[in-house]
């Protein structure tokens, strides 16, 4: 009689074993690990009541899930199991720990509506990540379109979205009417999460030797400020990001129109091509 199943093969024979997996293979997903860690111990903060502290846990968590994938590349430890990993740490760090934390804070003032917005928040964020999988592997996909993320990224859409808290820590009280607001905004941020808005990701964008130093102080006053007066920056950096987006799109759109044109010339200078050189003949 044969089994309906082949023999299970123990787990090792496919793949090297552990003391064979160099150092560097590990470290980009230790560091998505911790940025777990750090998110889920926002969930906790925030049951605890110390909500500053969980926001604090989902900044760490977006800086170390912006190191990882570079750290990956620098060491050359890209992997098809480090790209998984960091996928579903991301739809944990910037879909199910922002929505909680801010449900806890805020929304549950606003009943079931603002249970709703939470939600709809984080499945915003697990189809947005599906989707730029998806975009990622599409090989047909123009080459300058790689400088732009279709919607809001995960991360920003998770900081983003804690912007009701932020205005809170500064010294409003979290009424039943600012939770509606803040249900009104979660719900808006799901949206963006998950529509073709194109947002400059600025992966490729190159720095003139001439002003590097001008950048790293800004960069170092940036971090000065947010160490200083977190909310205060944190609340300016959010409004100054929804001004960026409709600039962003302007751009692309400028962008999209000089490219067809080119295509456009290209393609004409070809069929031009064609049209003036002779057909031979098999006869000739």
């Amino acid at each position: 009689m044969v089994a309906p199943f082949k023999p299970f093969e123990p787990h090792g024979r496919g793949g090297p074993r552990i003391r064979e997996i160099p150092l560097r293979l590990v470290l980009p997903n230790l560091i998505t690990v911790l940025a777990i860690c750090a998110g889920l111990s926002g969930i906790r903060l925030a049951f605890e009541g110390r909500f500053e502290s969980a926001v604090v846990m989902v900044l760490v968590a977006a800086f170390l899930d912006g190191i990882d994938g570079r750290l990956a590349r620098m060491l050359k430890a890209t992997s098809k199991f480090g790209a998984q990993m960091d996928s579903l740490a991301d739809i944990v760090n910037f879909g199910v720990v922002p929505a909680l934390v801010l449900y806890a804070f805020l929304l549950d003032r606003a009943g079931s509506l603002g249970w709703i917005a939470a939600l709809l928040f984080a499945i915003a964020c697990g189809l947005r990540l599906a989707r730029f999988n998806v975009l990622d592997e599409d090989l047909e996909r123009p080459a300058w379109q790689a400088d732009y993320f279709v919607g809001v990224p995960a991360p920003a859409g998770a900081i983003v979205v804690l912007a009701p808290m932020y205005v809170s820590f500064l010294g409003f009280e979290p009424t039943r009417t600012m939770a509606f607001a803040g249900t009104a905004f979660a719900i808006l941020i799901a949206f963006l999460l998950v529509s073709r808005l194109p947002v400059y990701s600025g992966k490729t964008l190159r720095i003139r030797r001439e002003y590097l130093l001008p950048v790293m102080l800004a960069a170092v006053f940036y971090i000065l400020l947010l160490t200083v007066f977190p909310w205060q920056t944190l609340t300016a950096s959010v409004a100054a990001y929804l001004l960026f987006l409709p600039l962003s799109a302007s751009a692309y759109a400028r962008r999209a129109k000089i490219e067809g044109e080119k295509a456009a010339a290209e393609a004409a200078a070809a069929a031009e091509l064609a049209a003036d050189t002779p057909e031979i003949s098999p006869e000739s």
